[in-house]
């Protein structure tokens, strides 16, 4: 029989869930406009069980206005740090070891629900217009994109962002 889960049955499994450890998936956002998306991000990064979110450029970042709004406390929960350099970030990250993909559109980039990642994964998110900037292209190693049907050619970068890394969260816990 399917029933609502009452409130504190839904804490009850969240309090056992916290214990877990963070899966080898960090997130980069490089110069995301709105507050209001970052703390969307947030808040799906802590649910998808993401390591570490990097906010760089012009990336607002806890506690400025905006964030605590939509993450709800995930903000407090989630590992996060400012960089101002992606660059310096992304070559980083390489050299310790994690696959630097891409959420965008572009030659060569490999639809969402059929790329297979290589653990520990970085996933960077760009700009809600400009997408992610040509001078972190040439150190990615994949790129993903999610394929739209209508007449729209994208997603809001939250919700964009939550389909990835829920397919990437899906694809890791499957590797172990």
């Amino acid at each position: 029989m399917i029933r609502k889960l009452s409130h504190e049955e839904i804490i009850s499994r969240q309090v056992k869930r916290s214990d877990s450890p963070r899966l080898p998936l960090c997130v980069v956002l490089n110069n995301i406009r709105s507050l209001h998306n970052v703390g969307t991000i947030f808040r799906t990064a802590d649910g998808a069980g993401v390591e570490k979110i990097w906010l760089c450029g012009i990336t607002g970042y806890p506690p400025q206005g905006g964030i605590a709004k939509t993450a709800l406390g995930a903000e407090d929960h989630v590992a996060w740090e400012y960089r101002e350099d992606v660059l310096g970030l992304i070559k980083e990250l390489k050299d310790a070891g994690y696959q630097i993909v891409l959420l965008e559109q572009m030659h060569g980039s490999i639809a969402h629900d059929v790329f297979r990642p290589k653990s520990p994964v970085c996933l960077v998110v760009g700009n809600e217009i400009d997408g992610v900037t040509e001078t972190l292209q040439s150190l990615s190693d994949a790129a993903i994109e999610i394929e739209m049907d209508g007449i729209k050619n994208s997603l809001n970068v939250a919700v964009a962002f939550g389909i990835a890394v829920f397919q990437l969260r899906n694809q890791i816990k499957n590797m172990a």
